[in-house]
């Protein structure tokens, strides 16, 4: 789970990197106006969407070891060339085409626990994993703005030029040390005892044939049933708080000097930033262990994106940068708690090359809001002047989207609890 964590975080913060590069001199260098910014930052999930299920379908068929180190040699590849873009249509293509290079790479993951975990801890599973978004957004926006200044003129290049170099380079290097690292399934687990591989291998499998036994959705089905479409539109309520944060949150932080009279250095404003991110890894951990606990999955999905739907925009008519930033602490929390039960739903009803690509299928057409959100808030804000209509569509599609969640989830069964692992001797 560690090194899945380490993976993840330098994943996400190459994917939300371009949200400090922008109004640190890469908006001013290129020309960009607030809604080509949007634009910019959203055209990676349209590669994204693309090729998010035949990914899948092959890491199933592959494996993750494999499947997982070819997407982050790509995936670096391209987020290091990005520190040359010289004008906007260079940045676009190189946007779409990182999306195109890390298409899988989530899902897969979100796939790959459910071969480790059973469905009654699989949140908390999740949730361990996911808390490297928060921790990205907070580290890394401080790592970020410390190499945006700090890397000024190195090799020739504008800070935000260089933090995307340096910021590239460890997913080359990881895909590396994936290949040789990670282990595809618990029977291949030399790490574990032959007991232990012997229980979780029994465990997960008379969980799939349970499953399957009850639900019986092939992969066809899970491509085209109206439930997918439902949790889709739910996932996507989630991540257009999750990425208008992501996007626009340091643009927020700067524009205090003229809302409040502050003074913040970029490194000031990095710190800053973090601040609800680490709230909201804690929020999400303790939140997924409870859901766990109690077996609960629908309001553990509802009840926090209730919460982010209705702070995101009352953040903007506070008074004061406290006042505001709690309210974004609000809206963090909301978001982060919800990601990982939502995760425990799919695999409820699906399994095996239905689960690789339903999972696929919901985290590509949900995340089309990551196009949407650093979009449509750019270009009302360029259309009001303002960045309150941006916060307010955020937060409307939320609490719609956790109207859908209250329904889907009330057809949802609770997660079951496995037979307990018990030790035993050579002689059985």
């Amino acid at each position: 789970m560690p090194f899945l964590c380490l993976l993840y975080f330098v994943n996400y913060l190459d994917r939300v990197n371009i949200g400090f590069a922008g109004p640190n001199g890469m908006n001013d260098e290129l020309g960009l106006t607030a809604t080509m910014f949007g634009f910019a930052s959203g055209i990676f999930f349209i590669g994204y969407l693309i090729l998010e299920v035949p990914s899948n379908l092959a890491l199933h068929r592959f494996g993750a070891r494999r499947w997982l180190a070819r997407i982050m040699l790509t995936w670096g590849i391209v987020a290091t060339i990005m520190a040359f873009a010289n004008n906007p249509t260079t940045l676009v293509i190189l946007r779409f085409l990182l999306g195109v290079a890390e298409a899988g790479f989530f899902p897969g993951i979100i796939l790959y626990l459910t071969y480790w975990f059973p469905a009654s801890q699989r949140a908390k599973a999740v949730a361990l994993f996911m808390a490297a978004v928060p921790i990205s957004s907070a580290v890394g926006s401080t790592v970020s703005g410390l190499l945006i200044s700090g890397g000024e003129g190195v090799f020739g290049l504008s800070g935000w030029r260089f933090m995307f170099l340096v910021e590239g380079l460890p997913a080359v290097v990881l895909a590396f040390v994936t290949w040789f690292f990670l282990t595809d399934r618990p029977e291949k687990a030399r790490w574990l005892s032959a007991g232990e591989r012997d229980w979780l291998s029994r465990t997960l499998e008379a969980e799939r044939k349970a499953t399957e036994a009850e639900h019986h959705w092939p992969l066809r089905k899970a491509l085209t049933h109206p439930r997918m479409l439902a949790l889709a539109f739910v996932y996507a309520g989630i991540t257009y708080g999750l990425y208008a944060l992501g996007f626009f949150l340091p643009t927020i932080i700067a524009g205090f000097e003229e809302q409040f009279g502050t003074d913040f250095s970029t490194a000031q404003s990095g710190l800053i930033n973090a601040i609800p991110y680490v709230i909201g890894a804690v929020a999400m951990v303790l939140w997924a262990r409870h859901g766990d606990r109690t077996g609960e999955r629908k309001w553990h999905v509802v009840a926090p994106m209730l919460l982010g739907g209705l702070a995101i925009p009352v953040a903007l008519y506070l008074g004061s940068p406290l006042a505001t930033m709690v309210a974004v602490t609000f809206c963090a929390v909301g978001v982060c708690a919800a990601l990982p039960t939502f995760w425990a739903l799919p695999s409820t009803f699906l399994s095996g090359a239905a689960a690789a690509g339903g999972i696929a299928l919901i985290n590509s057409l949900g995340n089309i809001s990551g196009f949407a959100a650093p979009y449509v808030t750019g270009w009302l804000k360029d259309l009001t002047g303002s960045q309150k209509a941006g916060m307010w569509a955020v937060g409307a599609c939320m609490v719609v989207a956790a109207m859908v969640a209250l329904v889907v989830g009330s057809r949802l069964a609770p997660a079951r609890s496995p037979e307990p692992f018990v030790p035993q001797d050579e002689s059985g």
